[in-house]
């Protein structure tokens, strides 16, 4: 990975955690609780810990839907591309046979 791409990855990860630090701190206040700072930090800590499960809990089940829904779009390609094919097959046909008869 070249020094740029790295530079990239450490910048998105700063961004994303920047992001989630912020919702973090939101849903402080959104609850309501006046907490000290050391609850404040374990309420955002808890929050980063739940969200990330609920985060991988929704890529699972997304994962688990893609591949449900796989096999069912391969074979609509596939029939799409059959379908294709012949039609292919007679142009290439007409052209081989001048060929052939010469």
């Amino acid at each position: 990975m070249s020094p740029e791409q790295r530079n990239l990855m450490r910048q998105r990860e700063n961004m994303r955690r920047q992001i989630i630090t912020r919702e973090a701190d939101a849903a402080v206040r959104d609850s309501g609780l006046q907490l000290n700072p050391q609850e404040r930090a374990q309420f955002e800590s808890r929050y980063i810990q739940e969200r990330r499960k609920v985060e991988e809990g929704l890529r699972q089940q997304i994962e688990a839907q893609r591949q449900k829904e796989l096999p069912a779009l391969i074979q609509q390609l596939k029939k799409e591309f059959q379908i294709d094919q012949p039609g292919k097959s007679p142009i290439a046909k007409p052209a081989a046979s001048p060929k052939s008869g010469r």
